[in-house]
């Protein structure tokens, strides 16, 4: 299995309800774009991150997100960094546990890894994410 932990604010599209005159929404599917949600944008404490983490998942459940883009960074020296280990820790107990189907830490978000390459099969829409082939250990992308 392959795990990774990453996240950030909500920065996704506005969900248009249906109203007469309207086209509706999509059937109830799962969208294929990736919701991109930052983490550590006012530099929280390493709980208020996961809470964070908590509540976005529970948002892009809501909207049939498939998959969102966590931006939890790296540390400030470049070697670790609390709320990406607590966020790949609560992320790996997350797929362990079956609330998530899995994670793909930004090392390994490229063509040249095999369960990445499979995401990005499955959705074409995210091989244009600027974080594909960048090993950016920053985020991590989530299969919800």
């Amino acid at each position: 299995m392959l795990f990774a932990v990453g996240f950030s604010h909500y920065r996704g599209r506005t969900i248009k309800r249906h109203t007469h005159g309207e086209v509706p929404n999509p059937p109830a599917k799962l969208r294929s774009s990736i919701k991109t949600v930052n983490l550590k944008t006012d530099m929280p404490l390493v709980h208020e991150a996961l809470q964070r983490l908590e509540s976005e998942l529970g948002l892009a459940r809501q909207q049939r997100c498939a998959v969102l883009k966590l931006i939890h960074g790296y540390g400030s020296t470049g070697v670790g960094g609390d709320i990406r280990i607590a966020v790949q820790k609560r992320l790996h107990e997350m797929v362990e546990n079956g609330h998530i189907r899995a994670c793909i830490y930004g090392e390994n978000w490229s063509k040249a890894n095999e369960e990445a390459w499979k995401l990005l099969q499955e959705h074409p829409d995210l091989k244009n994410d600027s974080d594909v082939g960048r090993a950016n250990r920053g985020i991590t992308i989530v299969l919800l």
